[in-house]
């Protein structure tokens, strides 16, 4: 029922609603017997019926390549939902949270004040936590696994810290190259204290990271969490290319969405899963989790630079189309209003490109297909946590799935 609001909330008109996580059909264009959001053709998507290269089988195949992984052959303890009782992930991992934003502040030992000022900008606790809270949950649900300690290792709390400070200083850095000027609401440390400082200032947080992650004292987990910046200054010059083959442009938007976004999530819970575990099978259960969670959740974020409002989000709204990304439902909407391909390749530049882009996009089916696929991730994310011996941690995390689905900011 909750899914089935949101979309109707979210598009109006629309009469199917979306399918619920347990219940996923098979990946389809809502022309196929779906109604998609109200167009010029009252909501009745002709997604098939206009001539492309990338028909959406081969979508499909992207995702399912991108999306292949060796896990068919891991353990699994319960292949049904626990008879757990539900607890809220944020209730939930409260405690292993508490003096979070603290502790972040204590590694960023800064002698001088304005520096100071600036690490600590976007550490002021008005946060969800996302990064960090699934990770402690993760901690926990395979130290459950293991020797059912209940427990977070110190060590595996240093990584929700890690988790956090590279991810804010990603933020940081984003905002200088984008030329940003708010995040989360208010202004952002570029618009503040210029260009120069605001880099110096990441730069800054990912060298008290690294030193939080070299105090840990393990050589795989060092190797597994650098990964991520790799991945991060990877993720961000895919962003800065685009493909003219429709079929390698979707490949690209979601490698590039993996390395920005989710590669932090999939590897943070792959560092706390070798802390707690020793099986080599349950640290893949954990990494595939967070990689299919990180990509839903960029997916859902690409669906809501259309469809929320600028004061929900915290930013501009239509910020990517005015950055020159085509995200998911560009993509999607291309395959509807083909005249959009030129507006991608020349990265929405010309006069009006942005407004008339948008307008495609909400008039195609690309914000439910964006979503549908967010839903397919979400479904892979489910399926590989419940693989772990049952908990109110591991139902935590099933639970998060679909509030990444469900948010609206």
């Amino acid at each position: 029922m909750a899914l089935r609001w949101w979309w109707r909330w979210r598009c109006g008109a629309s009469s199917r609603p979306a399918p619920p996580l347990g219940s996923l059909p098979r990946l389809r264009p809502p022309g196929h017997g779906a109604r998609g959001p109200p167009g010029p053709s009252a909501g009745v998507c002709h997604f098939t019926q206009r001539s492309s290269k990338l028909s959406f089988p081969k979508i499909c195949n992207i995702f399912w390549q991108f999306h292949h992984t060796s896990t068919s052959h891991l353990c699994s303890c319960s292949e049904t939902v626990s008879d757990e009782k539900y607890q809220d992930p944020f209730q939930l991992g409260r405690k292993d949270l508490k003096n979070l934003y603290e502790d972040i502040k204590k590694e960023l030992l800064v002698s001088t004040a304005e520096l100071k000022e600036m690490c600590e900008y976007y550490f002021d606790g008005k946060g969800k936590a996302f990064r960090p809270m699934i990770v402690v949950l993760m901690a926990r649900a395979c130290n459950i696994h293991h020797n059912n300690s209940r427990e977070v290792q110190a060590s595996q709390r240093s990584v929700a810290i890690i988790a956090e400070m590279i991810h804010t200083a990603s933020l940081v850095h984003d905002d200088v190259i984008d030329d940003a000027n708010s995040r989360r609401g208010k202004m952002t440390v570029n618009q503040i204290w210029g260009e120069r400082k605001a880099v110096l200032a990441g730069d800054f947080i990912l060298s008290a990271a690294s030193v939080a992650l070299a105090r840990i004292g393990n050589t795989t987990i060092i190797s597994v969490l650098t990964q991520v910046i790799e991945d991060l200054v990877r993720g961000e010059f895919l962003q800065l290319g685009s493909k003219e083959n429709e079929n390698e442009r979707f490949a690209h938007y979601l490698e590039k969405t993996f390395k920005k976004t989710a590669s932090l999530i999939a590897n943070s819970c792959k560092a706390v899963s070798i802390l707690g575990c020793p099986d080599p099978k349950v640290h893949e259960i954990a990494y595939q989790y967070g990689k299919n969670v990180g990509i839903a959740f960029q997916l859902i974020d690409d669906v809501l630079d259309f469809t929320s409002c600028a004061d929900r989000l915290g930013k501009p709204a239509a910020a990517d189309l005015k950055l020159g990304l085509a995200t998911g439902p560009v993509l999607f909407a291309c395959q509807q209003f083909p005249e959009m391909n030129a507006m991608i390749m020349r990265r929405f530049s010309k006069p009006g490109d942005v407004e008339r882009a948008r307008k495609y996009v909400l008039q195609s089916d690309g914000v439910q297909q964006t979503t549908y696929l967010a839903q397919r991730y979400c479904h892979a994310a489910t399926r590989e946590i419940r693989k772990l011996r049952p908990s109110p941690e591991r139902e935590a995390l099933v639970q998060l799935t679909q509030m990444v689905l469900l948010r609206d900011k």
